[in-house]
């Protein structure tokens, strides 16, 4: 009885700390207007603590890099039917299922890739890491990636600047949201690109990035641990033959993208002036611009 006393009286003071520092990163950020007051929650707040091991400076600097980014970026703002081409062969899409705990599941194929453009590209898989977020149960904050390598070659692979800005939104501006990232049966040749892209990880996300290959029993557990494989795709280990239908996607962003607009208190999806960062003259560039970037 006294060790659970002790370990849940732990529990709480841990609890009041991360209250106490929350309460000093809040403080230290300063004033905030519009949408930079509605993404800074406390939950978001603890999310930058906990990247940056509660150093309220560091957390700090990090959130004000993601004000400004957002600020720029606007990620709220994207809408399907701007980022759609990117999404034709379904080479990033949200699962119809989650996994075990839940969380929401986004499916990467990289051997899908089928545009050149890498500003669209990065559009749309922030896009899609909102929407993922947007999806997420109440009672969680993360998401499982799962990226399956059928068809992927150095030929159709993704540039380094992609990879390299990939791991920097994900690592930087979205910190704390991945659970797990499941390389599913990379070929060997891969090794080669992923020498390259692995300097580009800290090393929180490092450990959450895991190979699995069929023939290994090892990593097909800990793949197992987190779906079961009654729901997951045939291509990715599973029992299911799914097939991505790009209509049906289609549509469901679209009624995804009525429930951001009104997240946002963006209405019908049109940018209102006093939703942005204006008031925050330390986070916000200047000048603010007020229309999304071209597509």
């Amino acid at each position: 009885m006294f060790r659970w006393m002790s370990s849940h009286n732990s529990e709480e003071n841990d609890s009041v700390q991360q209250d106490v520092k929350v309460n000093e990163l809040r403080t230290a950020i300063g004033p905030l207007s519009g949408r930079c007051l509605q993404f800074c929650t406390d939950a978001c707040l603890k999310r930058y603590l906990e990247a940056r091991n509660w150093n309220v400076d560091k957390s700090k600097k990090m959130l004000e890099e993601t004000l400004k980014w957002r600020s720029s970026f606007k990620p709220e703002e994207i809408r399907w039917h701007e980022v759609a081409i990117e999404g034709e062969t379904g080479k990033v899409y949200r699962a119809n299922f989650h996994d075990r705990v839940g969380r929401t599941v986004l499916i990467l194929r990289p051997g899908m890739q089928n545009t050149q453009s890498h500003d669209n590209q990065m559009r749309h898989l922030v896009y899609l890491i909102e929407n993922a977020i947007l999806n997420l149960p109440d009672d969680q904050e993360q998401t499982c990636w799962l990226i399956d390598f059928t068809g992927w070659s150095l030929n159709n692979s993704v540039p380094i600047k992609t990879a390299r800005e990939t791991t920097n939104i994900l690592q930087n501006h979205y910190p704390e949201r991945l659970a797990m990232a499941f390389l599913y049966n990379p070929p060997r040749i891969f090794e080669a690109f992923w020498k390259v892209v692995k300097y580009f990880l800290d090393q929180k996300t490092f450990q959450k990035v895991k190979f699995v290959y069929p023939n290994n029993n090892e990593s097909m557990e800990l793949m197992k641990s987190y779906f079961d494989v009654d729901n997951l795709p045939t291509e990715l280990g599973g029992k299911v033959d799914l097939q991505y239908d790009h209509e049906d996607f289609s549509r469901l962003m679209t009624q995804d993208d009525i429930k951001t607009a009104t997240k946002w208190g963006l209405g019908n999806g049109v940018p209102k002036i006093n939703n942005g960062c204006l008031g925050a003259a330390d986070v916000a560039p200047e000048p603010v611009p007020l229309a999304p970037p071209a597509s």
